[in-house]
């Protein structure tokens, strides 16, 4: 979508260009200009709304707007769409979901999932014991399963089965052979009959960034000869009735449909035989990898998937059917755990830009020389260049200003050319790649060596956040996340830019963003004027939190609990961002120390500052100590 400053703009224009309805149609639209959210039964509420009432409160951005009623509507949709799926198939069973909190552990998130989806009978997972101390206080239905995965050690083990002496529907669940010795062990010296899981290791293998973590070279899971000899030595030991689960998981984030319906049917045949052999299972756990649409293209591309959830549902259900009718097997349990899909769409980053860089935004005038004629002949060159771009010659003209510019550079290196000319030579050729540009974007077909142009010539926005506290996965995996404005949204976006942050690493910054066809290679956003301006990062609630990072010191960001009314919002809770002393602290340092020590370097330089400068210099450490690790204070820099 080409958009132009004199062209109109509308709601419908803006979440075409930032594909809105193809990501956030359940939740996110436009109106009066400004990005709402809104639920069935609720008001819409303007983000950008939110943002001005916290701030007139004096709570800073960046900021991560949570809304837990969106992981209620995961819920109800998610447990919807199975029941639909065993109504219409006949299916002789049940559906249970267990939510991995390792997804993200965030108190907000688990409280809601346990007591929201108590009704569903809804379970929580664990893969360490830190994770399964916060889940045994959970509120949760007392059949919704409490998995215990990953490896584990004797505590780990004793913790499970405490779990269950507390009537909590615990399974530990094998993800090696080896650990069947020691769970029984344990089991015995606590006198705890456990429940236990068995992780099968699928041949088949999923699809997207995660696709190695299923297969035959997969981290965790039995054999079949494995599985078999776990299940005779639980026969033999009269625990056949003890083995309740067989685990399946083939990976995060699965974008076919045809990957997970052949590890479905996999599964199915595994847990048929493993019935065959006389053991009490009657959970079968497909395990994670319902995946969300980032991008909203519906493609096998690693952010996105080609099924939807009722697609998916209807795919789990009718292939366990079909595999249980062939084998004259029961119809399990099918349990998934699906955190990524519960979790993602409910928080919003929250970020002011205040700055912008770029080659075409400069406004210096530069010095000419007293006598015109004495001008470099390379900066008359690209004069001529400047006014010659047309349909027909801007190729020639690209080349040969590519080829003036690297001229340039030796000129300068040997010493035969100055600073100034330099700066005319830099001026005059980005002039002329915006001129190409231009002719570029009319053109029907784009040869290969332009399509780098827009992002060579695009705007840096300087954004108020670190990219390793609040989009790890963009950084690490290159994960794509929609952002767009959150208000100007009836004006139309006339500068392309990329995004950076406002740490010191040359790597904290966003340069692929969301396109239906292919990867954005800059966002369409507005010309600055001086008043704030804001850009929501959406679908970042998954892996998110529990995966930042405090690089550069920047640490956890300020977050409002947010609920939606008929007649607005309300806000539950506003939990602070970490203090810098905090983080400062987890480095191994302690505050008071630090202060005594800048005592000490203030007394040795006792005779260069006053009383009052060595006052206002102890004022601002401690109030640094306590303050934001975010830039405070700030207008956003008029374009």
């Amino acid at each position: 979508m080409t958009v132009t400053a004199k062209s109109r703009f509308s709601a419908a224009d803006a979440e075409h260009l930032y594909h809105l309805p193809a990501w956030g149609k359940d939740y996110f639209h436009i109106k009066g200009g400004k990005l709402c959210v809104q639920l069935p039964g609720t008001a819409p509420v303007a983000l950008e709304d939110i943002l001005a009432d916290l701030s007139a409160k004096g709570r800073s951005l960046p900021l991560i707007l949570r809304f837990p009623q969106i992981i209620e509507d995961r819920l109800d949709k998610l447990n919807g769409a199975f029941a639909k799926a065993i109504d219409e198939s006949g299916y002789i069973g049940t559906y249970q979901g267990v939510y991995p909190v390792k997804v993200n552990q965030r108190r907000v998130v688990v409280e809601t999932i346990a007591e929201y989806g108590a009704k569903y009978r809804t379970g929580l997972e664990a893969g360490s014991k830190a994770e399964l101390a916060l889940i045994l206080v959970q509120d949760v239905h007392p059949d919704a399963l409490i998995c215990c995965n990953g490896f584990k050690d004797d505590d780990f083990i004793r913790l499970a089965l405490w779990g269950r002496r507390l009537g909590k529907n615990v399974v530990v669940t094998l993800e090696k052979y080896s650990e069947l010795d020691r769970v029984l062990r344990v089991a015995k010296e606590m006198g705890v009959r456990p429940a236990i899981g068995v992780r099968f290791k699928l041949h088949a293998k999923g699809s997207g960034k995660w696709e190695s973590s299923g297969g035959d070279d997969a981290k965790f899971g039995l054999t079949a000869s494995e599985l078999i000899n776990a299940a005779e030595q639980l026969k033999n030991l009269g625990l056949a009735d003890a083995l309740e689960l067989l685990h399946c998981h083939v990976g995060s984030q699965l974008t076919d449909i045809r990957n997970i319906k052949v590890a479905t049917r996999e599964a199915a045949r595994a847990y048929a035989e493993l019935h065959k052999l006389g053991v009490g299972v009657k959970y079968l756990d497909l395990g994670g990898g319902l995946a969300v649409d980032y991008d909203g293209s519906k493609t096998t591309f690693y952010v996105s998937a080609n099924y939807g959830l009722q697609e998916y549902a209807d795919t789990l259900v009718w292939t366990v059917l079909e595999a249980c009718e062939q084998a004259d097997a029961p119809h399990p349990t099918i349990v998934t755990e699906s955190g990524r899909a519960l979790t993602a769409h409910h928080a919003v980053f929250c970020l002011d830009v205040i700055d912008a860089t770029g080659p075409t935004r400069s406004r210096l005038e530069l010095p000419k020389p007293s006598d015109p004629s004495a001008e470099h002949d390379l900066i008359r060159d690209l004069r001529e260049l400047l006014g010659n771009v047309t349909v027909k010659t801007y190729q020639e003209v690209f080349n040969e200003a590519a080829s003036i510019k690297a001229t340039m550079h030796s000129l300068f290196e040997l010493g035969y050319l100055g600073l100034l000319e330099r700066a005319h030579i830099e001026t005059l050729h980005n002039e002329i790649l915006g001129r190409v540009a231009a002719v570029v974007k009319g053109l029907e077909y784009i040869p290969d060596e332009f399509t780098a142009l827009p992002r060579s010539l695009a705007d840096k926005y300087v954004g108020n956040f670190s990219l390793f506290q609040a989009l790890p996965d963009h950084w690490a995996i290159g994960a794509l996340f929609p952002i767009m404005p959150l208000h100007r949204l009836d004006e139309p976006p006339t500068r392309d830019a990329t995004l950076v942050d406002i740490s010191c690493d040359s790597d904290g910054k966003i340069e692929t963003f969301i396109d239906l066809r292919d990867v954005g290679k800059t966002l369409k956003v507005h010309e600055l004027t001086g008043e704030p301006y804001h850009l929501g990062v959406f679908l970042a609630g998954a892996y998110q939190d529990v995966l930042a990072n405090a690089h550069n010191l920047f640490g956890r960001v300020n977050e409002a609990h947010i609920r939606l009314t008929e007649d607005g919002y309300t806000v539950e809770l506003f939990v602070n961002g970490q203090k810098a002393q905090r983080v400062i602290e987890n480095m191994g340092y302690e505050a008071p120390q630090l202060r005594t020590w800048l005592e000490e370097v203030i007394s040795e330089a006792d005779a260069n500052l006053s009383k009052a400068e060595r006052e206002a210099l102890l004022r601002l450490y401690d109030a640094e100590l306590v303050g934001y690790t975010y830039l405070e204070a700030l207008r956003t820099v008029p374009g």
